[in-house]
Parts: C-alpha cells; sequence; structure tokens
C-alpha cells in the first residue's frame, strides 16, 4: 500500500505540491495525470525517496520513506522518465549490481535477472554493454532493473518512452498483472489511452492541487459530460479552451462582400 499524507514539496516561495493526502491499496493500477508542470513527477521522486518532502510524509506498506529508506525502499520498484543506466556493464552485470543493491545474490537472484531478459528480449545483448543498446532497449533494462528485487509496489513515469508497439504491449499486460497478484501500481503517463485502459482510478493534477480523483465514470461525472479520458482530461485542466483555439485557427476565413 502506498500512502501519502499531506505530502507537501516548497521551493523558496513556490509550491510545487500543495498537501496532497492519497491511498493506493494492494492490487490497485492507479493513475497519475496532469499537463507538464503539474507536480506529477515532483510527486513521484518523493515517493521514491529521491527527493525529501518539505512537509508531510510517504509512507510505503507502514514504513516511512524519510524515517526508514531501506526498509520503504526496498518494498518499491521505481521506474524513472529518464533511464540513468551503468554504460560501461553488461545488460546482466547491471541487474546483479542492482540485486546487489538491495542484498540479494546468488543463484535465485541470478535466474530473476535471467528471466527479465528474456521476458523483455534482451538475453541476447545479456553480455553486451549498455553503451551499446538503443533507448528502447534501455528502457527495458530500466523496467527489468526495477522489478528484479521482487518488489511489492511499483512507481512508474512515463514507461512507453522509446518502446515499440510490441514491448508496449508487454509492460501493459505486466503492470496488469502485477497488479492481479496483490501488487500496488502507481503509474503516470501522458499517454491517456494508456491510463484509460489500465486503471481502475485515476486522479488528475494541475498546479500541485488534486483536481479530480476517482473512476473513469466518476470523473466523467465531475467534468460534467466527456466519452473518453482526453475529453474528460480537458475539461478539468483548462485544456478544452486551447482545443478550442485551435479549432477556430484552423475555420475558413469569412468571405468579404
Amino acid at each position: 500500500m502506498i500512502r501519502l499524507e499531506g505530502l507537501t514539496k516548497r521551493y523558496g516561495r513556490f509550491t510545487a505540491v500543495h498537501p496532497l493526502d492519497l491511498e493506493i491499496p494492494r492490487g490497485q493500477l492507479f493513475g497519475f495525470l496532469g499537463p507538464n508542470g503539474a507536480g506529477k513527477t515532483t510527486t513521484i521522486r518523493m515517493i521514491a525517496g529521491v527527493l525529501r518532502p518539505t512537509a508531510g510524509r510517504v509512507l510505503l506498506d507502514g514504513k516511512d520513506v524519510v524515517a526508514e529508506p531501506a526498509e520503504a525502499k526496498r518494498r518499491l520498484g521505481y521506474i524513472p522518465d529518464r533511464p540513468f543506466l551503468y554504460e560501461k556493464l553488461t545488460g546482466l552485470e547491471f541487474l546483479r549490481f542492482v540485486s546487489g543493491l538491495w542484498g540479494e545474490n546468488g543463484t535465485a537472484s541470478d535466474a530473476r535477472a535471467l528471466r527479465l531478459l528474456e521476458m523483455f528480449e534482451l538475453a541476447e545483448w545479456q553480455d553486451t554493454l549498455v553503451e551499446s543498446y538503443s533507448q528502447g532497449m534501455r528502457q527495458k533494462l530500466l523496467i527489468s532493473s526495477a522489478l528484479v528485487h521482487a518488489p511489492d509496489m511499483l512507481v512508474v513515469d512515463e514507461p512507453m518512452v522509446g518502446l515499440d508497439p510490441r514491448a508496449a504491449r508487454l509492460i501493459k499486460d505486466l503492470l496488469r498483472n502485477f497488479a492481479a497478484q496483490g501488487g500496488t501500481v502507481f503509474l503516470s503517463t501522458h499517454t491517456l489511452e494508456v491510463a484509460e485502459s489500465l486503471c481502475e482510478r485515476i486522479a488528475i493534477i494541475l498546479q500541485g492541487r488534486i483536481r479530480a480523483i476517482g473512476s473513469m465514470e466518476e470523473l466523467r461525472a465531475e467534468a460534467a459530460g466527456g466519452a473518453g479520458l482526453e475529453e474528460v482530461f480537458l475539461r478539468l485542466t483548462g485544456g478544452e479552451d486551447v482545443a478550442e483555439l485551435l479549432a477556430s485557427m484552423r475555420a475558413p476565413a469569412p468571405e468579404q462582400a
């Protein structure tokens, strides 16, 4: 379970994330959406322990990320929006390195790493240096590294970047199965179709505050209409005005008498 209690982040006088209270139970795939600069990645980095909150706290299965960082983070797999990998390691060496950070070494952790490389079609390149990997291969290795220590929760920021359709479908199935087996998934993405097809509950954040939260049916009611998530999102974030402006710009100019 992921629990946020009054989670806040300020930079001087600017508040990037206003006091945020959320609870995502086990077995739920939760979507976290918002326009650029809304506070999504800041929130995710606080959950993962990369950023320290100004106020409030993050609890991962009851463990405080700040007060008990090792115990809390051990339960979490974090997939950031920008992959950072050690390029002078091979794919298998990198997964072994990550496993070692969690105190997991030996045949069991190696077997898990090899299964992940096979699943993501990286086995052929497991002994190749990461510096020669394509963007999509790097993303798949990053996702593998988030799973190699068998976490109970996943925090995912834009997982589909650089992936081909086959790999993207694999990630969708993986996230569904992870939640179905009792895991917790906190997913941020700009691909609204992905969020709509995967997530049981969705929160929309705007200017550091939760604008709406609920199932698709509840969000439609909040937005007073809209068949799909894109229309709902635009209504709740003000993007509908932009869409209307673009439509008016494309409209033919009136004929002059």
